[in-house]
């Protein structure tokens, strides 16, 4: 298989099941004039973040990781009128072109984007008492991908759902590869949730526009 299959291949999925519509479509070109990286979901893992929230029926988001918006707007499009979202971003110009993106899809009496390293962010959500989270998805910097899935379930309620983003690495999940901080990081997230008596999860490679990568997906269990 090669990158223009999986590419076709997406294409396929995402003109029949998840089309752009403009508030994406412009969530996307946005993002691009402002010169943010294109590392945001592809349209089809965005449908199933929204298909994964819907089915879980959440009325509360947390998300670690905002960019442009992109999967944000994905996943707020699930929640009810009066259910809530909190995106977390450590860049002030991501966060500005984000809450233009989400104001422009009608989603920011539901979305609430703070910005600020996460870690310095997180805490002050358990002081302010907004949780439990029904979903949590984290798609940050890698390399603190083991606290941020802590903090998610210090934040979550038994049944709760954690999703985590880009945990394949292209592959070299499987080799240690100590000068690479997202590889680290992400194998100790991996050992943590395999130690967690409180997590149930799975992870799974995906390919497509993205290239080869994957999810990690987590249920809280007690």
């Amino acid at each position: 298989m090669t990158q223009d299959q999986w590419n076709a291949v997406d294409g396929y999925f995402t003109d029949l099941l998840a089309p752009a519509d403009e508030a994406l479509a412009a969530a996307l070109a946005d993002s691009t004039a402002g010169g943010l990286p294109a590392i945001n979901v592809a349209p089809n893992q965005g449908k199933l973040l929204h298909l994964l929230a819907a089915a879980q029926g959440a009325r509360s988001i947390l998300e670690i990781g905002t960019l442009g918006g992109y999967s944000t707007i994905w996943l707020a499009r699930a929640l009810p009128a009066d259910g809530r979202l909190i995106t977390l971003e450590y860049d002030p110009h991501h966060a500005d072109v984000a809450r233009a993106n989400i104001a422009r899809a009608g989603l920011d009496k539901v979305v609430e984007v703070r910005t600020g390293a996460a870690l310095e962010t997180l805490p002050l959500l358990e002081a302010e008492d907004v949780g439990p989270f029904d979903l949590t998805f984290i798609d940050a910097d890698k390399a603190n991908n083991p606290h941020y899935v802590a903090w998610a379930l210090k934040l979550s309620r038994p049944g709760s759902l954690i999703i985590v983003d880009n945990v394949v690495r292209s592959g070299k999940i499987t080799s240690a590869h100590p000068d690479d901080a997202a590889v680290t990081g992400t194998r100790e997230m991996f050992e943590l949730v395999s130690r967690e008596p409180r997590l149930d999860a799975t992870a799974f490679q995906t390919v497509g526009v993205k290239g080869y990568d994957g999810m990690l997906i987590a249920r809280v269990v007690a």
